[in-house]
């Protein structure tokens, strides 16, 4: 009964998503943006937004088990970036194995997903810092927390910068798809988009909110710590929508929006989301923790790395997937 519960609020969120991105699609191209705005800022927040609500709903509106609570709100925040940087870049990278071969290339918008990586690493060391910040010294951690919502305030700022001349040189949004609402015979204009963007929010509020209690009645079940459960489980039921759209992105040959989708939410779950949880939880050196701080990092670094070289082939991104294996046997020891 529980697992069916669990697939019912998983659909939900997948199908709220969708609605959501869908509509995003159609503003970015509506406000004539850059296929890197849209990418890493609208869709990636757009996508992110389960990860988002399920630790923020734990953290201030979940059980009557404040432990617990604590437990479900570290864990996604923490999860999102680890499998966003690992096994979501894993996964796309198998969408096109076939097709552009181990060594095929992978072409995305250079300086956007530079800068992209560059704010994540700076802002989710920040947190890795914070870890071993003591929890009664209130000041130094509400000084990391303030760091790291300015570094989220940059980000945003020079990304829209770089719009103009990105849309002058053909990187401009176009949507893929009709909007959904346009299938009911309603018109396409702003007011319809900022009405299916709605749809999609209160839907993801909605299916996530359901999501936390099911893993409190799961957790017991399975004998494993509602920590762990939101490390490994809710990642990857709440990001299948990234996983579905980045892959139909590439497979497109839409790079750009493909990688933007993935490390824009990992600058955004990487600094608003860690903030939060730096002020309002423990926020601990666990080992599960740290061992999953260690491998996001080492994942966005690898893809950084490999970037700066010039050349981003598919087999690289395999890479990443081999340290989300790595994760899982350390976690599961």
């Amino acid at each position: 009964m529980i697992a069916l519960e669990l697939l019912f609020f998983l659909v939900l969120i997948l199908v709220a998503a969708e609605i959501f991105v869908n509509a995003l699609e159609h503003l970015g191209e509506k406000l004539g943006i850059s296929e890197g705005v849209t990418g890493s800022i609208f869709a990636a927040v757009g996508t992110a937004m389960p990860e988002t609500i399920v630790p923020l709903l734990a953290i201030f509106a979940g059980t009557q088990n404040q432990q617990l609570n604590e437990e479900i709100g570290v864990g996604a925040i923490l999860g999102a970036p680890l499998m966003l940087s690992t096994l979501s870049l894993f996964l796309m990278a198998l969408a096109v194995w076939k097709r552009r071969g181990p060594r095929g290339h992978l072409t995305p918008e250079h300086t956007g997903l530079t800068r992209d990586l560059n704010f994540f690493l700076v802002a989710f060391l920040l947190s890795a810092v914070a870890l071993f910040v003591p929890h009664e010294t209130a000041g130094i951690r509400a000084m990391l927390a303030f760091v790291m919502v300015l570094i989220y305030f940059f980000y945003v700022m020079l990304t829209l910068k770089a719009s103009a001349s990105l849309v002058k040189d053909g990187h401009g949004t176009e949507a893929e798809e009709p909007m959904w609402l346009s299938r009911l015979g309603i018109p396409t204009n702003l007011a319809s988009i900022v009405f299916q963007l709605g749809v999609g929010l209160i839907l993801l509020v909605a299916g996530a909110k359901g999501f936390i209690h099911g893993i409190e009645q799961a957790a017991p079940l399975l004998g494993i710590s509602a920590l762990m459960l939101s490390l490994l489980i809710v990642p990857v039921a709440t990001e299948l929508p990234e996983k579905v759209n980045s892959i139909l992105w590439i497979r497109r040959h839409k790079d750009t929006l493909a990688f933007g989708n993935i490390t824009g939410a990992m600058v955004f779950q990487g600094t608003l989301l860690p903030a939060i949880g730096i002020l309002l939880t423990p926020w601990a050196p666990q080992k599960e923790v740290l061992a999953g701080v260690i491998i996001t990092l080492a994942a966005a670094a690898w893809l950084r790395f490999m970037l700066a070289r010039g050349q981003l082939r598919v087999w690289h991104l395999a890479v990443n997937g081999g340290l989300y294996a790595t994760y899982l046997s350390i976690a599961l020891s």
